[in-house]
């Protein structure tokens, strides 16, 4: 069984690689390393089932259909920091649309399953709390974040329309704040920010008043419910929330890092970005329904898993 899984060295696409490898399939990862970091990937290529392909998925994805087709294809391409996508924010709109109109091309010609990953920012800045899947959402189509959110909308809109025109198996997961080791120092999300500023001692940056929600999932926790949607029949055309629905306010979470990591918690106060969604939660009852999934990572033992991989990647460093 082989599953092709663009992104692949980036934080969730990297867990998601490890999983599929453990569970015995082979696994063509396909990365440009724009923002990924191929050390993710080196439990992967010691399995001897991991092929990693330097390329863009915005671009033609003919050279990578010789021999065995694919049963999967998992669509992880694409920045997904505020600081990444601002930076390469065409780049980003790029690989959610072109990159996913090549990946609907290869389900159609390989009959695989393709799973898109799309984001809770589809939602916007949302006037429906907790959000469920039947919302359309609250963007603002030509903010700063629109590189992101609205070619993310365009990549559900593809999927879901290539279902119906194509007769393709295309399903889309709405992922919500996830966490864990891999992800980046410095990338701009706030778990990173505050794990490396209190493991520094420095004051953590709270954007606006700290009063804004945000709901965190531990990152194995999501990888098991992808697995699950991606290879549970009958679900073609489905879009599905996956998150955690145990909200924190951002100084809630600044009060936990501090302590687990042992430093005195100390704040400062920036301006609020424009556009940043003021609640954010995840209605799950439909993955609980037709994937028998929730989250099972109390938040704590998430985030002391997160200090200690931070902890050992600056002692590395």
């Amino acid at each position: 069984m082989l599953a092709f899984v663009t992104g692949a060295a980036g934080f969730v696409a990297s867990h998601l690689t490890d999983r599929l490898l453990h569970d015995g399939w082979t696994v063509t990862g396909i990365d440009n390393l724009a923002t990924g970091d191929e050390r993710n990937l080196r439990d992967a290529h010691s399995t001897g089932r991991f092929r990693f392909v330097n390329a863009d998925a915005a671009q033609p994805w003919d050279g990578w259909l010789d021999g065995e087709p694919p049963q999967l294809v998992l669509h992880f391409a694409s920045p997904a920091s505020p600081l990444q996508y601002e930076r390469l924010a065409l780049e980003t709109m790029a690989a959610n649309a072109l990159g996913t109109m090549h990946a609907v091309a290869c389900a159609q010609r390989t009959g695989a399953t393709l799973l898109y990953a799309s984001t809770s920012e589809t939602y916007g800045d949302p006037l429906e709390h907790p959000q469920r899947e039947t919302y359309w959402g609250h963007v603002n189509p030509v903010g700063m974040r629109a590189c992101y959110d609205e070619s993310k909308r365009f990549g559900e809109a593809y999927v879901t329309t290539a279902v119906r025109k194509l007769g393709i198996d295309g399903r889309v997961v709405r992922i919500f704040n996830t966490y864990g080791p891999r992800m980046q120092a410095g990338d701009g999300r706030v778990i990173p920010n505050f794990c490396v500023g209190a493991l520094r001692g420095e004051p953590l940056t709270v954007y606006g008043s700290g009063a804004q929600t945000r709901s965190f999932c531990y990152v194995d926790d999501l990888v098991e419910g992808i697995v699950r949607f991606a290879q549970r029949p009958g679900l073609s055309g489905r879009v599905i929330n996956l998150g955690n629905s145990n909200e924190y306010t951002i100084r809630q979470l600044a009060v936990v890092i501090a302590r687990l990591a042992g430093t005195e918690l100390r704040v400062e106060e920036r301006p609020l970005p424009a556009d940043d969604p003021v609640r954010r939660r995840p209605d799950i009852a439909l993955a609980r329904e037709l994937l028998e999934w929730e989250p099972s990572t109390e938040l704590e033992a998430g985030l002391r898993r997160t200090l200690d991989y931070f902890r050992s990647a600056s002692l590395s460093s």
